[in-house]
């Protein structure tokens, strides 16, 4: 439904813009929800031409048939409107030398409808931008939750000492080690001892032995 508008709404308002060129820019559809009697902005941004004017075009939700002309302006910020427009509440004008916005305050649900815009430069080049659905009073949709990632990260096993009576699971080599490092110091220790003896002279040997 909101594309069937908004292909109505261009089509229409190409009969009102006679360009010597017309470039249709693919954008999602944007929809607004903005609360009765509030203020509501739309935004037409220039792409890829230099604007010179932005026209502002409506299609009622009820009413397919009617397309309604808003209104025009141009870089000076000078704008005209169309007939039956209520002016005191419509508003285009130029934000930037990028930009033109229309602007609805008291918003009520009469408003409801497709609002697109036309982009002109100088060359009479036209840019279609997609078309904003203005939904007076109407409660925006929830967005769904979005899934809690409760997985947590992988926690390092650390190496513990064994039970009593329970595989060893690779820890015993912290205590197996050590021992066969004291061991083999040890036997180290005793195989200089008996070196350092075996080498002395037999007086030496017979002296220390009568000490004893």
């Amino acid at each position: 439904m909101i594309l069937l508008l908004l292909a109505w709404t261009l089509l229409t308002a190409s009969l009102w813009t006679s360009g010597s060129g017309q470039v249709l820019q693919q954008e999602p559809v944007k929809v607004l929800y903005p609360q009765i009697l509030g203020t509501e902005i739309m935004e037409c941004d220039c792409t890829n031409i230099t604007c010179d004017y932005v026209y502002w075009f409506r299609t009622m939700s009820n009413h397919l048939n009617q397309v309604q002309y808003i209104g025009k302006c141009n870089n000076a910020d000078r704008d005209t409107y169309g007939d039956g427009v209520d002016i005191a509440r419509f508003k285009i004008s130029r934000r930037s030398s990028v930009s033109f916005t229309l602007r609805i305050t008291n918003v009520t649900e009469k408003d409801a409808g497709t609002y697109s815009c036309v982009l002109k430069d100088r060359k009479n080049m036209e840019m279609w931008k997609s078309g904003i659905l203005l939904r007076p009073g109407v409660i925006p949709p929830t967005l769904p939750p979005k899934p809690k990632n409760n997985s947590k990260p992988p926690v390092k096993p650390v190496c513990r000492c064994p039970k009593k009576n329970s595989p060893q699971d690779g820890c015993g080599s912290l205590v197996l080690w050590p021992l066969v490092g004291l061991l083999a110091g040890l036997a180290l220790a005793l195989i200089c001892t008996l070196y350092y003896f075996s080498r002395l002279p037999k007086k030496c040997r017979h002296h220390f032995a009568k000490r004893r």
